[in-house]
């Protein structure tokens, strides 16, 4: 067993303590057999449920949330100590470097009237400091782990920066129906790998529509989710009202339920 002080409030030098104790000799079997790689999800997970409790504006929630997202950080970093690769306050000290030298209209003489020129200013600055000689450097440096839909919506707008992008939401629109037509057509040569690249062309061409029209593709999606998921709820319900079961019904018999559960929602 292994003691630790009790008190009334810990920070966050005794979080780091907690965790270097589980990864002890004397710690958790489960924490000690873990690396960076083993708890990757777990930090996607903790900062979707993060997110999460920032869409639902439950602070309660967003606080305890962020504490596992903050648990995650300081694993990593109790890791690469171990590893002696780099540790927490290694961390903290490269953070604060980039933010002082991405502000310079907070902490130099630059001046910065409004956030279109903040972030033109910063995107400049990260791309001498990550030496990224070119526009396709900046398009290459977004992070494949991303959700694909965030990714696109991220690359569009770097290419955009370039002068590559549709000249308004109108030409974006109409390029959603030309990889339409170019989908149907590959459907019909039945040649998947084909059918798998044009769709993704057609996920793309709604991506920078979503973009021209300032929407979070992302965001819109996983809206029209929960507006399914909603209806679907209501027509089930409708269904089991008349006595019946979903997957014994065809398809346009759900179809009319499906159609009055939308016109009641």
């Amino acid at each position: 067993m292994v003691e630790y002080p009790k008190k009334n409030n810990y920070d966050i030098q005794d979080l780091r303590e907690i965790v270097k104790i589980l990864r002890s000799p004397e710690g958790c079997p489960w924490d000690k057999e873990q690396n960076h790689s083993s708890i990757r999800n777990d930090f996607l997970e903790e900062a979707y449920e993060a997110v999460e409790a920032i869409d639902l504006l439950d602070m309660s929630l967003l606080r305890e949330e962020l504490g596992d997202v903050l648990l995650q950080v300081v694993f990593h970093c109790v890791l690469a100590e171990e590893e002696q690769a780099f540790n927490f306050e290694s961390v903290c000290d490269e953070i604060c470097k980039k933010l002082i030298i991405r502000h310079p209209h907070v902490f130099g003489n630059v001046k910065a009237e409004n956030t279109e020129t903040v972030l033109k200013n910063w995107d400049a600055i990260k791309k001498e400091t990550k030496h990224q000689e070119s526009y396709t450097d900046t398009l290459n440096s977004v992070a494949k782990s991303l959700p694909a839909l965030a990714r696109a919506q991220k690359v569009g707008k770097r290419a955009s920066r370039a002068g590559m992008d549709f000249e308004n939401f109108e030409t974006a629109c109409s390029c959603i129906q030309s990889e339409y037509n170019e989908l149907l057509s590959a459907m019909q040569s039945d040649n998947k790998i084909h059918t798998e690249e044009e769709l993704g062309d057609l996920l793309f061409s709604c991506v920078n529509t979503a973009r021209h029209l300032g929407i979070d593709a992302e965001q819109a999606l996983s809206k029209a989710t929960e507006k399914f998921i909603k209806r679907f709820s209501a027509t089930e319900k409708l269904v089991e009202q008349d006595g019946k079961n979903m997957p014994d019904l065809p398809i346009q018999e759900l179809d009319h339920y499906w159609n009055q559960a939308k016109q009641e929602n």
